[in-house]
């Protein structure tokens, strides 16, 4: 969040109406901190030099869903945006992936919260871990749960239990750990990565194989 301009120059100017429209100081926060995260990302994934950040836009679409637009044409580019606390995430793939994240502070979670959004199989697997790795193993689920259900396009409108997720063991690449998931109405398969860092767990997902995720070496430009 320290990293947001006080300036709103670099909004579009349909990013500044609605800003305007926001009446609570946090809401207006969480929203700049989601568009300059995703236009960063955007910027660091497909220009070799950052056009004027006010040219990109992030819309969201009917259902939701983040789109991202240049010059008010749609953009060739599948992002999803998640924030917790001050920080911000946004994964950025080609045009025709479903991409989710989420990112969720590691928390102490309530009696009976796996019951109540966990399948079986999942509150099996949070059983069998030791008792000081149990919170990040509930954030986990919880978070890769997000992330399939935002790559869906229907965030938490949809039943928590109605997507499984299962953490691959012993597959780890430069910090991200292998996750799977699987949509139990369609059998839509999701394949997923997760790390955890500062007490924040990150998770991301895509309906097609890839490789470990990418962190950006930083935008071209910060220009706004």
């Amino acid at each position: 969040l320290a990293d947001v301009p006080e300036c709103d120059d670099w909004l579009s100017a349909r990013e500044f109406v609605r800003l305007q429209g926001m009446r609570f100081p946090k809401r207006r926060n969480d929203w700049k901190l989601g568009r300059w995260t995703a236009k960063q990302a955007v910027c660091a994934y497909r220009f070799a030099e950052c056009p004027a950040l006010a040219s990109l836009e992030i819309r969201a679409s009917a259902d939701g869903a983040p789109e991202v637009f240049w010059n008010d044409h749609p953009a060739d580019i599948s992002i999803s945006i998640s924030h917790s606390q001050d920080r911000g995430f946004c994964v950025v793939g080609p045009g025709g992936f479903m991409v989710g994240c989420d990112l969720e502070q590691v928390e102490t979670r309530e009696d009976g919260f796996g019951e109540d959004y966990f399948t079986a199989e999942e509150m099996s697997f949070v059983r069998q871990v030791p008792d000081a790795e149990r919170s990040l193993s509930l954030n986990l689920i919880w978070s890769a749960k997000e992330t399939m259900l935002k790559a869906l396009r229907e965030g938490l409108r949809r039943d928590t239990r109605s997507v499984a997720v299962r953490v691959d063991s012993g597959i780890c690449e430069e910090g991200w750990n292998a996750w799977t998931g699987r949509c139990l109405e369609t059998s839509r398969a999701f394949h997923g990565w997760w790390r955890e860092s500062e007490g924040y767990v990150y998770t991301l997902a895509a309906d097609q194989p890839t490789a470990v995720p990418r962190k950006a070496a930083g935008p071209p430009s910060r220009a706004t």
